[in-house]
């Protein structure tokens, strides 16, 4: 579809300019034989409405010569003899309102009088359907870029979109890791402890398995998740294991990716609580701060402790994912 057909306000000015040259044609028809305006007017006005609508014909020219691709002088044989044309039909016109004009209404100058209207739509002609042509392929260049910008900004989606994936992918092995040597750890020293740990693993992945399925999560979904997580390692740690919440009603609105708290608990835990005889608490906190969210998760460590090997997996894949989403709305400190 035409472009300017896709829009009223595109269609009014359009319409409007036009207006202004039928105007500006009956004033110079006037200068070159003295007439009453309204006359000049009634002859080139609606013939200047009529060759409004031609002129959206070198919008289909244009797309069949471009000019990237096509010879130079076939580019221009073809735009001339568009324009030449498109004149000729609107003086063909011309001539038929004249004679319609001269026998219903007595409207009009003699015949030298019409031969020398005709002459001035006929040069119009060209000049107006010339700068139709370049109009038409600006807006042809301007829709290409956008096109082509658009294409762009597809193929950043579709690679954001696969990198988010992957990430989220590298979520479950490492859970699975950090939960099966919990239980591991249990095995010997508890059985009944390990076993009821491995029952509340089987519903914790079922509703990660839920909730890792959706775009973006509420941020109490995701929080409820995580206390599930610390109920399973409570079983292991017991007395040593606390968790305190703090987290604002507006917060828990506020929509997150999966998962991206999960890790974090996961790291207070191994990285944090597991290194400390006296164990620790593991506290979340979460706001609204202008339009941003902001969380935070602490946990007290043993900076004498011996680091961990593979430490920062769940920080990283953390820190990439809000990478991938917006590098400059998101941080991880």
């Amino acid at each position: 579809m035409h472009p300017l057909l896709t829009g009223r306000l595109r269609m009014s000015l359009y319409l409007i300019f036009f207006v202004g040259i039928g105007l500006l044609l009956a004033g110079l028809l006037v200068l070159l034989e003295p007439r009453p305006f309204s006359a000049a007017l009634l002859f080139v006005g609606p013939l200047t409405l009529v060759y409004a609508s031609i002129c959206l014909s070198a919008w289909y020219v244009c797309r069949a010569h471009p000019p990237a691709t096509t010879p130079a002088l076939q580019l221009l044989g073809s735009l001339a003899g568009a324009a030449l044309q498109s004149s000729a039909v609107w003086v063909g016109l011309g001539a038929l309102w004249a004679v319609l004009l001269a026998r219903a209404a007595h409207v009009g100058p003699d015949r030298a009088g019409i031969l020398r209207d005709l002459a001035v739509l006929f040069a119009a002609g060209i000049a107006l359907y010339a700068q139709s042509i370049v109009v038409h392929y600006f807006v042809l260049a301007f829709e290409s870029a956008r096109a082509a910008e658009r294409r762009v900004l597809e193929t950043q989606v579709t690679a954001r979109e696969a990198e988010l994936r992957a990430l989220r992918a590298q979520l479950n092995p490492h859970f699975l890791f950090n939960s099966l040597n919990s239980i591991s750890a249990l095995t010997a020293p508890d059985p009944e402890a390990a076993r009821r740990m491995c029952g509340l693993l089987g519903d914790f992945l079922r509703t990660s398995l839920a909730l890792g399925g959706r775009a973006r999560v509420a941020l109490g979904e995701e929080l409820a998740l995580a206390e599930r997580y610390l109920s399973i390692e409570q079983v292991r740690f017991g007395a040593r294991l606390g968790f305190e919440k703090q987290v604002e009603p507006a917060a828990e609105r506020c929509l997150v990716p999966p998962l991206l708290i999960q890790p974090l608990i996961e790291n207070a835990v191994k990285h944090g609580v597991a290194d400390r005889v006296e164990g620790g608490v593991v506290r979340i906190e979460a706001r609204r701060k202008g339009g941003s969210l902001e969380v935070a998760v602490e946990n007290p460590f043993d900076p004498a402790a011996p680091p961990r090997r593979g430490a920062g997996l769940g920080l990283d894949n953390v820190r990439q994912r809000l990478e991938a989403l917006d590098p400059r709305a998101t941080r991880v400190d």
